[in-house]
């Protein structure tokens, strides 16, 4: 399995904002070393911080993605040396993997303009500098991979520089230090070198370097032209005195240049949902809870009931009270000997220290694994057609010794967690031995092979990785730390190359996996310690908030797949859902006022709701509020106001009217849940109301085909010759690894060195012909004999050149195609009914009716707690689900008269209408009107009226599919707003629309 990457509208925006507020080169520069030809080209005002680029991204958003393909984009105006500064080296190692993968590489050489061009990365560790050469003290050398990054030329057009370090690197001494060695024909520091590259300069989690500490100013010793920083928080700092100090966010121009914040992320299924639960225990022993009163390197003082309790260095908290069980000792330096942090009015409860609370929080993470892996395995939303998601969970522990015992033998924790797993094994066996679906049977053979690989000598099914492994020489636990560090995409497969089961899914880490690691695929993390630290916390939960791939590597959005994280924690930590809430809705964007409506929050308002309604002002929220009686002429919020016959404060009627001001400034109730949560996260369909629409489901319910028109396949044909034609070359091009010499050239004054790219000599990366034909085929749907013939005459075209068959040419001949194609098909099918049914998110085909509850979020993101019951509606009301405040909500809340019979939301998938390329779609509201003949549906599909690239391709697919249902009584209108909806919903009661627009 091959990780798809894929570009995100999120994504695209931030791109779009850093080309926008990036300067680009300064053409006009004067400066005799403008052509420089070690350093970048001169950037328009270089070095001035108001340049500077501030990208805020949440966690598991993509932000390493962002900034690879900005260097790409800066690239083609020449830019080419970088250096990524980031925090740890475990980050570092992340960011590695990332740019190096095959995956990233594979993406960004298809895209137009990127082709030819790669990412040649030198990575800085702090061993690196240990190399020296000759006799006695020896010469003190650079290494080779900051020597390669400082003299690369800008002669060699397809490469693109980038050194990556470390905070750890950035502040040591080895890059000050004067080497032996000289670089640039001078240089003889590390940072003077670099400077004189005039690089661009990368700042991950900018937070970590704050502007007046000491690394922020080592990175200022390079001396960037520019730097962009990213991340989920920036640096903190203070203007003013005395009164007038504030603390505000260090942004260089005052604010980011894009924002994707927290609230941003959750709201708009960006990262997963999070459900944290956490093992009870009895009240005497919550009771039973000690303080940390006060700690120093040497001593621990522990309170409760107002007496003090001290623990000197190496003394077992057992002497204090025995449910501090697992022999745990005060370390020393403000840490127990099981790696817990210590710090003053932390709370510590004796039980939860147990061997057999642990074993709990293990019995729990397993089931909510084993719930996930079902679901993910069996894909009953698409009746197991859809491909399989592999399941992983992830445990925190809080000691190596738990987990690998002495001379090869398992810790208890080990020895416990495979017992555990070992009887749920064998109950889902027992589950599965008599299956007759062939998902089900293809999911008891994977739990079979689990079994037989936790029985071998060397386990399969489970690993770890802790900062003592580094460097081992012990293969099995090497093998471990490469399967969880370096192979994410085998992590990711069911099956081997050769059709072997892999059934390693349960990860087990120290906090060495706090940061810098991901694997999007987590379902489950474990904490069984509290880590003792606010920070890592979230990062713990960042571990899992990415959304999952399935099996062919593609990433499956919220609105496919809907994916929650299952965040077990101890009983200590009861209140981590709460806090994690309010650190996300700090992420705000604004502060709320629910006193006085300011202008932050009437700015708020505007730009929202003029995404669908462009006439909306300042001065026609400030009428509507006026109108409802919510302020005063001073824009303070009245106390007393009546909306909808009930009593609430000015700020509770203008979120009514305007919940938007909530959308984009707190995270939606469900999308973090503890188990004490009350928001539901099911809602219940009125069965009865359904029913007013069984005839019309049953049409719904049968599988539609799309077939093309009949010239198609020779159009598709058609096209594939005009792309294998390659008229502007660009489709079959060289793959081929660069070699640069150098040459050292002298004159008087000087001596430098000379570099030329060339290519090796008689060297090219091709593929096999048949690999090349056989993923040819598969990826553009054409018969193989035709593309055999067109590969035969494209290469006689090329005097018999075999090199051009490689994987560029195989990624430019499908891109080309697919786009060529689907511009030229659009309206080229129909669709033909199937002799069987389909499920559905709302039908079961099998039983043929209706479910009797959906996902809450397949209705919508967000709640309405003031919706009032409605009886014609499809679902239990309130609250009211919807995704957007204009014209949803509005659509949703009106009062209809007595001819529409029901109406409602269609919950994602409800339909699933096959689009021409590929995926499915389903429109947002039906509504069933009476009129004398037969009662009319109304389909209607709602989008914003500046609509965005590729509504009008839903509104074409969508059409041409209930076309084919107007003598049905169907009627299909794309609506931009609630008016149009209830001006369209009229024409139909009073005949405007006649009955001869319902017959095809």
């Amino acid at each position: 399995m091959k990780i798809q990457l894929e570009r995100l509208p999120h994504q695209i925006e931030a791109l779009q904002a850093i080309n926008k507020d990036f300067y680009g080169v300064d053409t006009a520069t004067n400066n005799p070393d403008a052509g420089y030809i070690y350093a970048n080209p001169i950037l328009k005002y270089a070095g001035n911080e108001k340049s500077y680029i501030d990208i805020k991204m949440e966690t598991g958003t993509g932000k390493t993605f962002v900034y690879t393909q900005m260097m790409y984009e800066m690239h083609k105006q020449g830019v080419f040396k970088f250096v990524i500064v980031v925090p740890t080296p475990s980050i570092k190692e992340g960011t590695r993997n990332f740019i190096t993968s095959d995956y990233a590489r594979q993406y960004f050489s298809g895209i137009p303009g990127y082709e030819n061009v790669s990412i040649q990365l030198n990575t800085i560790n702090a061993g690196d500098f240990n190399n020296k050469k000759g006799r006695g003290k020896g010469r003190r050398n650079f290494p080779a991979q900051l020597s390669e990054f400082i003299e690369a030329t800008r002669q060699n057009v397809n490469q693109i520089q980038v050194l990556l370090i470390n905070a750890g690197m950035v502040n040591s001494k080895s890059m000050t230090d004067d080497y032996d060695q000289t670089l640039l024909g001078g240089e003889t520091s590390p940072i003077k070198a670099i400077a004189a590259t005039r690089p661009v300069i990368i700042i991950d989690e900018p937070h970590r370097f704050p502007r007046n500490k000491v690394t922020y100013k080592a990175i200022e010793k390079m001396k960037p032209q520019l730097i962009v920083r990213f991340g989920a928080t920036f640096p903190q700092t203070t203007t003013g005195r005395g009164k007038n100090k504030r603390t505000v966010t260090d942004y260089y121009r005052g604010k980011p240049q894009f924002t994707l914040n927290a609230i941003d992320s959750f709201n708009q299924g960006l990262v997963k949902a999070i459900d944290i639960n956490y093992p009870d225990i009895t009240e005497q022993e919550a009771k039973r809870l000690y303080k940390v009163k006060n700690v120093t390197a040497k001593q621990l003082t522990l309170s409760r009931g107002g007496k003090d309790y001290l623990i000197s260095q190496g003394e077992n908290l057992a002497n204090i009270d025995e449910g501090f069980a697992g022999d745990i000792t005060y370390a020393g330096s403000k840490e127990l000997s099981n790696g817990l942090e210590l710090k003053p009015d932390m709370k510590l409860i004796p039980g939860t220290f147990a061997q057999n609370y642990q074993d709990e929080i293990i019995t729990q993470a397993i089931e909510r694994h084993f719930e996930a892996e079902e679901r993910n395995f069996m894909r009953p939303e698409s009746e197991g057609t859809a491909p399989r998601v592999k399941t992983l969970s992830l445990f925190f522990i809080d000691s190596i010794v738990s987990f690998r015992g002495p001379d090869h033998t398992k810790g208890w924790l080990a020895q416990h967690f495979e017992e555990i797993l070992m009887r749920k094994l064998n109950q889902l066996i027992s589950k599965y031995e008599m299956a007759i679906e062939p998902h089900e049977k293809e999911y008891y053979e994977f739990l079979k092979a689990t079994v037989r690989d936790l029985k071998a000598e060397n386990q399969q099914v489970y690993a770890g990785y802790f900062s003592e492994d580094r460097g081992t020489g012990d293969e099995a636990i090497q093998a471990e730390v490469n399967d969880i560090l370096k192979n994410k995409e085998r992590l990711l497969s069911f099956k081997d190359k050769d059709g072997n089961w892999i059934t390693r899914r349960f990860l087990f880490s120290k906090w060495t996996l706090r940061e810098g690691w991901d694997n999007p695929n987590v379902f489950v993390i474990a904490k069984l310690r509290t880590s003792g630290s606010e920070i890592s916390k979230i990062q713990e939960v960042g571990r899992g908030l990415r959304l999952p791939v399935d099996e062919t590597g593609h990433r499956l959005q919220q609105d496919e797949f809907e994916s929650r994280l299952s965040f077990l924690i101890g009983y200590d930590e009861r209140d981590f859902a709460e806090t994690l809430v309010d650190q996300v809705n700090e992420d705000s964007p604004i502060e709320m006022n629910h006193d006085e409506l300011t202008n932050d929050m009437i700015q708020l308002i505007v730009s929202e709701r003029q995404k669908s309604d462009k006439s909306f002002n300042e001065d026609k929220l400030l009428d509507d509020l006026d109108t409802h009686n919510i302020i005063t002429r001073s824009n303070k919020f009245k106390s007393d106001v009546e909306m909808d016959g009930k009593k609430m404060s000015g700020y509770e009627a203008l979120v009514q009217l305007y919940p938007e001001v909530e959308h984009r400034t707190k995270v939606a109730k469900d999308k973090i849940r503890d188990k004490n949560s009350k928001f539901a996260t099911k809602v219940k369909l009125r069965k009865s109301n359904w029913r007013q629409l069984e005839d019309l489901w049953k049409q719904l319910s049968r599988r539609q085909m799309v077939k093309f028109d009949d010239d198609v396949n020779d159009l598709a044909q058609v096209v594939a010759k005009e792309v294998f034609r390659d008229s502007d070359n660009k489709i079959f091009v060289l793959q081929q690894p660069q070699i640069v010499k150098q040459k050292i050239i002298t004159d008087d004054t000087k001596m430098f060195i000379q570099e030329t790219p060339s290519d090796y000599k008689d060297t090219y990366l091709t593929m096999k012909y048949g690999a090349f034909l056989k993923q040819l085929t598969t990826r553009t749907n054409l018969p193989v004999d035709f593309l055999h013939q067109q590969m035969i005459e494209s290469i006689k075209r090329l005097n018999g050149n075999k090199n051009y068959i490689n994987e560029k040419t195989l990624d430019n001949l499908v891109r080309e195609f697919n786009k060529r194609f689907n511009a030229r098909i659009r309206n080229s099918y129909s669709y033909e009914s199937l002799q069987f049914t389909s499920s559905t998110s709302i039908y079961d085909s099998k039983k043929q009716e209706f479910v009797n509850e959906i996902s809450a979020n397949d209705l919508g993101i967000y709640n309405d707690e003031y919706s009032t019951e409605d009886d014609k509606y499809l679902y239990d009301r309130p609250p009211l689900r919807y995704d957007s405040a204009n014209p949803e909500l509005k659509i949703l809340k009106r009062t209809y008269d007595d001819n529409i019979v029901v109406f409602g939301k269609l919950p994602k998938r409800a339909i699933k209408i096959p689009r021409y390329d590929n995926g499915t779609t389903t429109p947002d509201f039906i509504f069933k009107i009476e009129r004398e003949r037969k009662p009319i549906y109304l389909v209607i599909e709602t989008k914003a009226e500046n609509m965005r690239l590729g509504d009008e391709e839903i509104r074409v697919i969508q059409k041409k599919y209930f076309d084919k249902l107007k003598d049905s009584g169907v009627y299909y209108r794309m609506a931009t707003s609630e008016q149009e909806v209830h001006d369209l919903i009229n024409k139909l009661e009073i005949g405007e629309i006649k009955d001869s627009d319902f017959i095809n």
